[in-house]
């Protein structure tokens, strides 16, 4: 097979070298420099440019720096100011520095992986500042991909501070005391390898760096490329033409979509009598997902926003030139979202694959590229750098397993032959180690013996054996409350792309274990107060080693071991560097398998992430259409970075009144940020055309009606769900299909300084007990919480409730920002929010609560104190009011004393 030469230039042109002071330089793993940088901490924060939402921006270079620069600090700052707290207060606790930030004291490297993703370092640790014992299956600490920082312990980010990324934790190295976790140091002359060395390992949990890191290589590899649609994502033109493709043939087979329509010029006015399912709206804005290379459709809740996207896939794809035509790529911003849409794709095109590792659903993970590249395995390609790069890494590893053997677990004394090789000692220091402590020279047979091990014979009794890593945490912890569920933890990492197509939890590759063996004894306590300055003296003036007084042989032995890792560690960083850049290449050989495996697809889907990860991998196969499912809740880099130069058509489709983008930084939310503006939003706002969907199929109209505030009276109930054969109503509730328990029980926050409200949760169980003993499946029940605390609380009350025993314990219950795109038969949303203050936090955003108001089919029950809502926003009090002109039922009096009870 051919080589797709396309790749290895996309990555040969990446790391052309640029002006050292161009934002293009910029690496996207922070610097020492920039995590140390304490009068940012001070002062406020680093400069960043303004975020241009209104009007046209004045080059693609200020569009995409700006862009860029945002990204990176909303990663970069979190983990920034921790170190500053860190800094300016030494030895405290854990909990001290904030409830994001995990604190790892007496960390050690112990070993290193011969990764073919990259040299990984094997790090053991303590939990004593941590000052709690962790479920590490359900914790969102060291998340691989995560982003974290060491510092001698003794320097405590004074001055030294390495940047590091986790590479695996595989679940088996976590629980074991003392844990261990895999770590990627990003620059090879950061490298560290002394196991002896203890160090203060940091992360800050509220920002996810593998997610990001890939989007700021894109960003910068678009300034280097063509960008097209430029016109419309940077000059605004509002006004939008037809993808160049379709212009110069505009007859397109509708058949899949339209009963009786064959061939029709789609450029052309469209007929008003076309026999389909689809409803006006949604006809219409198939018209522009056709017709348009930049459509826009925006799908309020329940109105079929995914639906129109697979209708218009099948017309695409109907219209594809076999063996011609690129594969058509999809993505969406949430794993669980792309599952959905690759199943509907499933249903009428076999011809697919989808990208990462993780699915949860049994047809589509036959289609990833792993299990299609097992299925079929591509032949070796003639001149590929798979197999060259290969080759280089076991050569690499072979080397630097030479280097590490002086600190392998089971070595013992340093060879005096090393020293001399590593120029440590002179000639003829050597040959007095050579020749023995004279005492022995009458003894030859004896000598013959000794002289196996000089250095051994040297030191004497004058050292210790220290064993691999550190003792165990001797410690009473209670465990840490668990922070999220394993699926959930899953799902973070996939949707950050930490993993390739492979879930694997340990790294592959060869590994060698560390640790710092023989150290030399201080005998006296004099000893204790010699300085490298004092050896260094008496080595100058001594050419027979054993005149050197048995009790400073020891401090000597340590001098002459910390000389020879250092110099090990400068020849291993330079091997470590060779071996990066064979890692690379090897990623540039797999690809090229890849895309021979991908080039016979139609369809590949992908998450937002995904765009920027395996931009390489894309842009070779020179797709011409992308479709974003959720894109106005995908930040607007990642979606920047899919207009690879081959593209003619992107179709964007989401609800820029629902859930927005996710910032790390609260700040960078407001002026002059504004970074939680997606580029579907951006767009919309500067006039950018688009089409609506408007009729929508979810929630009866007593349900519906509670959007109104948000949506006014764009949205219609299509007769559907106004049959009471398809809404039945819910089970035990007399016809009442909404209302608002009301209340004034306080708030209180959990560990994580969550907000969470027990008596409410209480209340909810029980409410949720009640319509499952009426007969409503706990399956067609979701409870919607705004906070995390408030999840885990009624979670864990669900779970220990006596009557909810054995109904396979499988409870929805979810926050609001995990459950956008989703729906269930009843919802009961828990509102938590109860103080003296008047603070309702998350629940006065206006995105959040359309979500919330709008998940429910049948039911929807709500409780919280409705007077404080209606008092402190505006969206409730409009909401409230809805409420309060439904008819009431005497009968819900008498159905909530019996709850309460």
């Amino acid at each position: 097979m051919a080589v797709p030469h396309a790749i290895r230039k996309y990555v040969a042109e990446a790391d052309l070298p640029v002006a050292t002071d161009s934002w293009l330089s910029r690496p996207e793993v922070p610097t020492t420099e920039e995590i140390l940088d304490t009068d940012d901490f001070l002062n406020d924060t680093v400069a960043i440019p303004p975020n241009n939402i209104d009007g046209a921006w004045s080059s693609k270079e200020t569009y995409l720096e700006s862009h860029f620069e945002l990204l990176r600090e909303d990663t970069i700052r979190p983990l920034r100011e921790a170190v500053g707290r860190i800094r300016t207060k030494s030895w405290g606790k854990e909990e001290e520095y904030g409830s994001t930030v995990g604190l790892y004291n007496n960390a050690h490297i112990v070993g290193f992986t011969f990764c073919p993703r990259g040299l990984a370092a094997r790090v053991q640790f303590s939990l004593a500042r941590a000052g709690k014992r962790i479920h590490w299956e359900q914790s969102k600490r060291l998340l691989t991909g995560s982003l974290i920082v060491l510092t001698p312990e003794d320097d405590n980010f004074q001055h030294k501070c390495i940047v590091a990324v986790v590479a695996a934790r595989p679940l088996s190295n976590l629980v074991q005391d003392p844990p261990e976790i895999d770590i990627f140091f990003p620059r090879s002359e950061e490298i560290e390898i002394d196991p002896g060395q203890s160090w203060l390992m940091v992360e800050e949990r509220s920002s996810y760096f593998e997610g990001t890191r890939h989007t700021l290589r894109a960003l910068q590899k678009l300034m280097r490329e063509s960008f097209p649609l430029s016109e419309h994502l940077i000059s605004l033109e509002t006004a939008v033409g037809a993808p160049k493709y379709i212009e110069s043939n505009p007859n397109l087979d509708l058949t899949p979509v339209f009963e009786g329509v064959e061939t029709m010029n789609v450029l052309q006015p469209w007929p008003d009598n076309l026999k389909t399912e689809l409803d006006r709206t949604q006809v219409q804005a198939l018209q522009r997902m056709l017709t348009k290379k930049c459509a826009i459709i925006q799908g309020p809740p329940g109105t079929g926003k995914t639906h129109v996207s697979v209708v218009a896939l099948k017309a695409l794809l109907n219209n594809m030139e076999e063996g011609f035509d690129a594969p058509i790529i999809v993505a969406c911003q949430t794993n669980h979202a792309l599952d959905q849409l690759m199943r509907h794709v499933a249903a009428f095109e076999p011809n697919f694959a989808r990208l990462g590792g993780r699915s949860r659903d049994e047809e589509i993970k036959k289609r990833t590229l792993y299990e299609l590249k097992q299925a079929d395995r591509p032949p070796p390609i003639a001149g590929g750098s798979m197999g060259p790069a290969s080759m280089r890494l076991k050569k690499l590893e072979r080397q630097m397993r030479t280097l590490l053997s002086p600190l392998q677990v089971g070595s013992d004394f340093l060879s005096h032959t090393l020293l001399r090789q590593l120029n440590i000692i002179t000639e003829k220091q050597f040959e007095s180690f050579e020749r023995g402590d004279t005492r022995w020279e009458s003894h030859g047979a004896q000598q013959d013996t000794i002289a196996e091990d000089r250095i051994a014979d040297w030191i004497g009794k004058h050292y210790d054996r220290v064993e691999r890593g550190i003792p165990p945490d001797d410690f009473a912890f209670e465990y840490e409350e668990i922070d999220l569920e394993f699926e959930q933890l899953k799902e973070i990492e996939a949707e950050n792309m930490v993993k390739d197509d492979e879930d694997y939890e340990t790294l592959p590759g060869g590994i060698i274990s560390l640790a710092e063996g023989i150290v030399g004894k201080h005998s006296t306590s004099t000893n204790v107060n010699v300085t490298d300055e004092d050896v260094e003296r008496l080595l100058s003036k001594t050419d027979n080693m054993h005149k050197i007084k048995d009790k400073m042989r020891g401090v000597v032995y340590n001098y002459l071991k910390s000389r020879a890792k250092g110099l090990i560690l400068e020849a291993f960083r330079e091997v470590a560097k060779e071996y990066q850049n064979a890692v690379v290449q090897r990623a540039v050989g797999r690809w090229e398998l890849d895309h021979m495996v991908l080039r016979k697809q139609k369809i590949i889907g992908m998450t937002t992430t995904g765009l920027s990860k395996y931009r390489a991998l894309v842009s070779s196969l020179r797709p011409k259409i992308i479709l974003i499912e959720e894109a106005a809740e995908t930040l607007e880099a990642p979606v920047t970075a899919a207009c690879v130069p081959s593209l003619e058509h992107l179709i964007l489709v989401g609800d820029h009144q629902q859930l927005r983008p996710h910032c790390h930084v609260s700040d960078h939310e407001n002026e002059p940020f504004f970074l939680n503006m997606s580029l579907f939003e951006r767009l919309v706002r500067n006039e950018v055309e688009y089409d609506t969907l408007r009729r929508q199929r979810r929630m009866i109209p007593q349900i519906r009606r509670l959007i109104k505030p948000i949506y006014g009276d764009l949205i219609k109930d299509h007769p559907s769900v106004k049959d009471p054969a398809i809404r039945a109503p819910v089970p035990g509730m007399g016809g009442m299909d909404t209302f608002f328990f009301t209340h004034e029980w306080p708030e209180t926050v959990d560990s994580q300084m969550s907000s969470c409200n027990e008596t409410e949760a209480d209340m909810i169980v029980q409410f949720y007990n009640y319509l499952f003993m009426n007969g409503m499946p706990y399956s067609n029940i979701t409870v919607l919480t705004f906070y995390n605390g408030q999840r885990k609380l009624i979670l864990r009350k669900l779970r220990s409730h006596p009557n909810l025993q054995g109904t396979g314990r499988d409870f929805r219950v979810v926050t609001v920002d995990s459950y956008q795109g989703e729906e269930n038969e009843v919802i009961l949303l828990s509102l938590v929010r109860n103080n003296f203050e008047g603070r309702v936090g998350f629940l006065n955003n206006v995105n959040r609560v359309c979500v919330a108001l709008s998940r429910a089919k049948r039911g929807f029950y709500m409780f919280g104190n409705g007077q404080l809502l209606a008092s402190e926003s505006k969206i409730w009090a409009e909401v409230i009011t809805i409420l309060a002109e439904l008819p009431k039922d005497p009968r819900l009096r008498t159905c909530v004393r019996r709850i309460l009870r």
